[in-house]
């Protein structure tokens, strides 16, 4: 419905003091963000500023990476804002994950893509949907926990990417267990291995310490049970 045709005044129009920064900050955000579906997003992100929720929002612009996967919609900094939405619950419920990929104008294929290969219900931990999503990012298990640690990471974008060995631990256990090809007495080997170059870095882990799973095969090639 068209808005009535009806003349102000200057002296008539008042603007909210807070409305100029509300819409400044909209804006940066929108241009940082860059949505597929603007419409979409700007009701998740004006919704979840009424409620004081996580924005859905990067935190610095995305700059298209011509060897990046552009098909599958999820890139690294959208998997980070639901990242930041999401990982206050220990288990998420698959309705409001639904949500705030829709909000984001991700393709809901993809999802129901990753959902199904975790084997998922209703209700699930987001550490597993993280790690299976870094494994759709980059394929070999190298990149997904290269992905997961960049994700993680309370450092400055281009730092070292530290997180704890433990976080890692969870992330590349629950990985290489869904390869049926792999033993558990090659997981607790590698591990073993990495604890030296660990300890000197009170306990943490960057990608360059597990750079051996490089060689792994990639995630999606492999035999993982059904």
């Amino acid at each position: 419905m068209p808005l009535p045709d009806v003349m102000f005044c200057a002296q008539q129009i008042e603007i909210p003091p807070e409305f100029p920064d509300i819409l400044k900050q909209f804006t940066k955000a929108a241009i940082r963000t860059q949505p597929r579906d603007v419409l979409q997003w700007s009701a998740a992100y004006f919704s979840a500023l009424s409620k004081g929720e996580t924005l859905p929002v990067k935190d610095r612009y995305e700059m298209p990476v011509a060897t990046q996967k552009t098909d599958t919609g999820l890139t690294p900094r959208l998997l980070k804002i639901l990242h930041n939405q999401l990982s206050s619950k220990i288990m998420i419920d698959e309705m409001e994950l639904s949500e705030k990929w829709k909000d984001l104008g991700l393709p809901m294929k993809q999802l129901h893509n990753i959902l199904q290969l975790g084997n998922f219900d209703n209700e699930f931990e987001w550490m597993k949907f993280l790690a299976l999503a870094c494994s759709d990012l980059g394929g070999s298990l190298y990149s997904a926990l290269k992905y997961a640690c960049e994700i993680l990471t309370t450092e400055p974008a281009g730092g070292a990417a530290h997180i704890k060995f433990e976080t890692f631990t969870f992330l590349y256990t629950y990985l290489a267990a869904m390869d049926v090809d792999i033993l558990e007495s090659d997981i607790q080997a590698i591990l073993q291995a990495l604890k030296e170059d660990v300890d000197k870095q009170g306990g943490l882990i960057q990608p360059r310490n597990f750079k051996l799973l490089n060689k792994a095969k990639p995630l999606k090639e492999s035999n993982v049970p059904s």
